[in-house]
Order: C-alpha cells, then sequence, then structure tokens
C-alpha cells in the first residue's frame, strides 16, 4: 500500500488504484446463512454513495461525531470508511445524546431516539434488504443510499490528526488508526493475498482492525463472521478451507 496513506480513506483509495476487482470484504451471517462478498471497487462504490449521503443529505462535517450502534456487519464496514471520507469522528456504541448523528441497526432503535440530530436506521436484512415498517423518526439507509452519487469528494479536506474513532474509551485519529492497522497486520503476517477469518465484534479495537483495517492497510481481506458460535468445529474448518483463510482471530 502506499506509504503516503494516512486515513483509512487513503488506504480504500490506494487498495482501489491497485486491485479493484480483488476480494475485500466477504461477510457472513450463521444466523441467517447470508453470505456477501465484496471487491474493493463494490465496497469503494457503498462508501463513496454512504459519505455522499452523509456529506449532502445529512449535512455531516468534519468533527462531527457519530454514534454508531452496529454489529461486525459489512454496512458498519462502509460506514466507518464513508465517516474517514468525510472526517466525522465514530463513536462506537456512543452515546446517542452527545452525539451530532446516530446509525443504528434494528436492536438499538430505542437507545438511538435520544440522539437530537440525524437518525440512520439499517434493518441488517440479507442483501441490505429495507425495513418492512420504516421506524419512526429514522431515515432507511437502504431506502436513502442507492440515489447516491458513485463517486464523492470532500468538500473540507480530512485532518488524519484529528479524532477519528473512538472504541472501547480510546480515541485515535486517523494516522493513529492507519499505524495501529499496519502494526496489528505485522503482528499477524497479514500482507498482500492474506486473508483473515475474524469472529470478533466490532466493539473493541482488535475486532475493529482485524475485522478491517488490518487487511485494508496491507491489501489483504478478511472473511467477517457474525454468530460466529452457530458453527461447530468442522463446519469452521470446512470454511476456512473454502475461503483460503491464512490467519484467524476468534
Amino acid at each position: 500500500m502506499n506509504a503516503t496513506d494516512r486515513t483509512p480513506a487513503d488506504l480504500l483509495g490506494s487498495a482501489l488504484a491497485a486491485d479493484p476487482p480483488r476480494p475485500l470484504v466477504t461477510f457472513y451471517d450463521d444466523a441467517t446463512g447470508e453470505r456477501v462478498e465484496l471487491s474493493v471497487a463494490t465496497f469503494a462504490n457503498w462508501v463513496a454513495k454512504t459519505a455522499n449521503l452523509l456529506q449532502d443529505d445529512l449535512a455531516a462535517a468534519p468533527g462531527d461525531r457519530c454514534a454508531l450502534l452496529l454489529p461486525a456487519h459489512w454496512q458498519t464496514a462502509v460506514w466507518l470508511v464513508a465517516c474517514s471520507s468525510v472526517g466525522v469522528l465514530v463513536d462506537i456504541g456512543g452515546d446517542p445524546a452527545s452525539a451530532d448523528l446516530v446509525v443504528s441497526g434494528p436492536d438499538t432503535l430505542k437507545e438511538a431516539r435520544e440522539c437530537s440530530g440525524e437518525r440512520v436506521a439499517l434493518s441488517l436484512q440479507p442483501l441490505g434488504g429495507r425495513f418492512r415498517q420504516l421506524p419512526e423518526g429514522f431515515a432507511d439507509y437502504a431506502v436513502e443510499v442507492p440515489s447516491q452519487g458513485d463517486r464523492f469528494a470532500p468538500y473540507s479536506p480530512v485532518d488524519p490528526e484529528a479524532p477519528a474513532l473512538t472504541v472501547g474509551g480510546v480515541e485515535l485519529t486517523s494516522a493513529e488508526v492507519v499505524e495501529r492497522a499496519h502494526a496489528d497486520a505485522a503482528a499477524q503476517g497479514l500482507g498482500p493475498g492474506s486473508r483473515i477469518l475474524s469472529g470478533l465484534p466490532y466493539d473493541s479495537w482488535e475486532g475493529l482492525s482485524y475485522g478491517l483495517y488490518a487487511p485494508l492497510a496491507t491489501g489483504g481481506s478478511v472473511v467477517l463472521c457474525r454468530h460466529l458460535d452457530r458453527l461447530d468445529e468442522k463446519e469452521l474448518a470446512g470454511r476456512k478451507e473454502s475461503e483460503r483463510v491464512t490467519a484467524t482471530t476468534l
């Protein structure tokens, strides 16, 4: 990857320039049987659309705080990099009442209503489906994002030294996220073509790093698994083999 990359959005840009068709995120939900595979190009398209939604429709700006109330999921990964593209600070599991906007899954809508700013809800249904009935007071991500532009340009440059992520009580700048991701990748032996299977939730730095940032930083990819405890040892071994996994974090 490019040594000058200093934000997660930079990492994605370099990945897109290097090898757009390669897999980046393969997502499994073992409670529903869902499997989704996103190439670098497809993931980048979702990020661009989401960043445009943030910047234009939700009027988000650098320094705004987004309470992200979502599990480990491919759409969560999209939101993480989209916020980086705009310069919005992501507060994982943060207090919606003190946030400028909130992004919620179906299980945290009650808490999310404490946000006085913009509220976006994700159904987390297979294939990014819509809510059957839109929760009152929320925009449905699946309805709003398809019409957004496929290219994104921030109105203001993103400062790599500005706070970008809060997780587990630790606040990190974009540059620190990238630095830590490279260090974690080295610790796991990740590099170009590596494929890490992660069953960790996104509520810790380790989960975010191995579930997105570390493979993104090093030209690898992630097999991101939700509800992995539904698999027995034989099924897990079969997944590792079929997905050509080279490293695992559970």
